[in-house]
């Protein structure tokens, strides 16, 4: 029996997207470790950022706020997080994330299981006009 192989990734080693607003950065996932159920990563947003309404057709997705404080809308219901608190988002449930907060706040988020195909797996719902502040 092989021994598994042991694949760390540093938030500083990947980039950060900010096509959809704050900055993501898939830690690990498909291309970063090959991962074949899911991926998990940080999403950093600086007071007022947001990370723009969107939905996830074959994806759960599972958040945990690890610092600061943030509002997640669920189907246009807000829904506030502190530090230390979960929440689940179910598929083809709308979503945003908003930095209702003083200080940065850092989201860890882990989705799975994966689309068949990349460009499958995440459906946005705002214009990108409507990706300001929030």
């Amino acid at each position: 029996m092989s021994e598994p192989t042991r694949r760390l990734v540093a938030v500083a080693d990947v980039a950060a997207d900010t096509r959809r607003g704050g900055e993501l950065r898939v830690l690990l996932g498909p291309r970063t470790v090959g991962s074949t159920s899911g991926f998990l990563g940080v999403a950093t947003l600086r007071p007022g950022e947001r990370i723009a309404e969107h939905y996830h057709p074959y994806s759960e997705e599972f958040l945990y706020v690890a610092r600061g404080a943030i509002t997640v809308d669920l189907d246009d219901e807000p829904i506030p997080l502190a530090v230390g608190v979960a929440l689940f988002v179910p598929v083809n449930v709308r979503h945003r994330l908003r930095n209702t907060g003083t200080e940065d706040a850092e989201v860890v988020f882990h989705l799975g299981p994966l689309a068949p195909r990349p460009e499958l797996g995440h459906v946005d719902t705002e214009l990108v006009a409507q990706r300001g502040g929030s």
